[in-house]
């Protein structure tokens, strides 16, 4: 197991040997007791669960995952344990999820765009200007086309679906100028998420596009290897990128999806109550983030002027039009254009 994951090619910000060293230290801890051997032991045994986040203390995710702390520790009386790990202490979003998936982190928050290197289906929701509003977002997210593509996370990275939250309305923002039209974005270099639909849109937008993991984009911002990126305003308020850049220009191209996601080594171990308990934990967790990051959003808005940062409202229809290119691209991959109909009429 440990060598599938020192190999992946999807985990690259870490080194062998830490990398190593993670999987080792996860390892020990449950050969210590923290994985029981059967349902019946859990029932006189202490569990401790391990999950994870990418972000720091404050964002949303966070919140979402302290619910979840609460609400099962509740539910089991004290006998299950949540431990948080923010920060990526555990690793960026995608070793978080080959975490999940082979049992060494036992719940994460994962991004639609570090999701789709496992679940390419996911980028059906990262298509440029795919959801008006958030209204429109959760409504398909939490309808039949969302629980659907649940059912497709569960087979591929060997997990319990929880919910849909969100991480953001995303924007573009860089250092160098304003962007108010698709020209304005050539020749600038823009970190966007690990989906191939992102990349694809934003280089048919004229952008340079790159991935490059999270952590590691402000200091790339500082040393000039980056232009800007795309972000909500929780994110760029809270990772401090107001530090870094200048022009934010609203082309809200992108409602993100962000999915909650448990072990399910770990829950086949836990009696039928205590699964209860994790899928409820579960539910008010994703309901939890939805309200942080809207109230997130609203608060770090009116922060960020404050900072000095430049808003520009867009006309985002020449941006709609020129990422049309990018729906026919990829139609045939994700369910065809009647599916991506139904989604954008729902």
């Amino acid at each position: 197991m440990s060598l599938t994951i020192l190999s992946c090619p999807k985990i690259k910000s870490l080194t062998k040997l830490s990398a190593f060293l993670l999987v080792i230290s996860c390892i020990c801890c449950q050969k210590e007791g923290n994985k029981p051997s059967s349902p019946e032991s859990t029932l006189t045994q202490k569990i401790i669960l391990k999950v994870a986040q990418n972000s720091n203390i404050n964002h949303p995710y966070q919140k979402g995952l302290e619910k979840f702390k609460e609400v099962l520790e509740k539910e089991t009386k004290g006998a299950i344990e949540v431990q948080i790990f923010p920060n990526a202490q555990l690793g960026n979003e995608e070793q978080e999820a080959v975490g999940v998936k082979f049992g060494i982190i036992d719940a994460t928050i994962i991004s639609s765009g570090n999701l789709a290197p496992f679940v390419p289906e996911i980028d059906l929701f990262n298509l440029p200007f795919i959801f008006r509003n958030l209204e429109h977002f959760y409504r398909v997210l939490d309808g039949p086309v969302g629980q659907w593509m649940g059912r497709i996370i569960e087979k591929k990275l060997n997990c319990i679906f929880l919910g849909y939250c969100s991480f953001g309305i995303r924007n573009t923002w860089n250092s160098k100028k304003p962007v108010l039209s698709p020209d304005d974005l050539q020749g600038l270099k823009i970190r966007v998420m690990a989906s191939p639909i992102l990349l694809s849109t934003f280089n048919t937008l004229g952008a340079q596009a790159t991935t490059m993991s999270w952590n590691e984009l402000y200091s790339a911002l500082q040393q000039g290897v980056l232009d800007g990126a795309e972000c909500s305003m929780s994110d760029l308020y809270l990772e401090r990128f107001y530090e870094v850049t200048k022009y934010v220009s609203l082309t809200k191209h992108l409602i993100g999806a962000a999915v909650l996601i448990f072990s399910k080594k770990r829950y086949e171990t836990l009696p039928p109550a205590w699964q209860t308990a994790v899928l409820k934990a579960g539910h008010e967790a994703v309901l939890s983030a939805r309200k942080a990051e809207e109230e997130m959003s609203a608060h770090a808005f009116e922060e960020l002027k404050k900072k000095g940062l430049q808003f520009f409202d867009v006309d985002t229809q020449p941006f709609r039009q020129k990422a049309l290119p990018v729906y026919k691209k990829y139609a045939s991959k994700l369910g065809g254009m009647d599916l991506i109909n139904q989604i954008i009429n729902q």
